[in-house]
């Protein structure tokens, strides 16, 4: 932390450094700056940049329709709330749409006892954000992903899953035959892992927003 120095000062102590000068904040008064490698910074800002959008994209609105009409198969309404409970495993929100037919929209009552049914189906993993509401033919629910829940849920069907495993005397017999018949070897086998991720090296430049001679700024470095 240099405080308030000339820009003359600060361009010389970014020099002194093997830095550049780069402005990080110019609606400040003075400007703050930071002395630092402009190539790195620029390919760290890229780098958030990239998992923003990627967050921001991975986390929609999922829509599940319950049908065209309240006459539905049991099979595929749950075919329906297993994929709405993939989405919420995965992170999403999900919007349960329930439409009616006809004179279907006069037993409201009916499509309130269905979304109840939804609700108490995935709340193992999930919570309510809006009650069923009517949109014309149409009545929905949204559901927020609980990561307590999902948690919960996963370390379950982890736990059944090496349950189930143990308890195959089948599956047990096939493991033993299949490292029966594996050949020895001789010699260990190593892996060589590749190698990290090293960052581009981009020219070093300077900012096009250079402050005049005399005027004072802000300036930071990096430790």
């Amino acid at each position: 932390m240099f405080g308030v120095v000339p820009i003359a000062e600060a361009l010389q102590l970014a020099q002194q450094a093997g830095l550049d000068l780069v402005q990080v904040s110019g609606e400040s008064d003075p400007p703050v700056c930071r002395i630092l490698d402009f190539g790195k910074y620029r390919y760290e800002q890229s780098k958030k940049e990239k998992a923003n959008r990627a967050r921001s994209k991975a986390l929609e609105l999922k829509e599940v329709r319950l049908g065209r009409s309240m006459k539905i198969d049991p099979h595929d309404l749950e075919i329906r709330l297993n994929q709405a409970r993939r989405f919420l495993v995965d992170g999403h929100k999900v919007q349960i749409v329930q439409n009616f037919k006809g004179r279907e929209v006069m037993h409201r009552d009916r499509g309130h006892e269905r979304m109840k049914y939804v609700m108490e189906s995935l709340e193992d993993i999930s919570k309510v954000e809006s009650t069923p509401k009517m949109a014309g033919r149409r009545m929905m629910i949204m559901l927020a992903p609980d990561k307590t829940k999902i948690q919960r849920y996963k370390q379950a069907q982890d736990a059944k899953a090496d349950a189930a495993a143990l308890s195959d005397p089948k599956k047990k017999k096939r493991e033993k035959n299949a490292s029966a018949t594996e050949p020895h070897k001789s010699t260990a086998e190593v892996v060589v892992e590749p190698p990290a991720e090293v960052a581009p090296e981009v020219p070093t430049e300077v900012p096009a927003e250079v402050a005049k001679d005399g005027d004072t700024i802000a300036t930071t470095a990096d430790k």
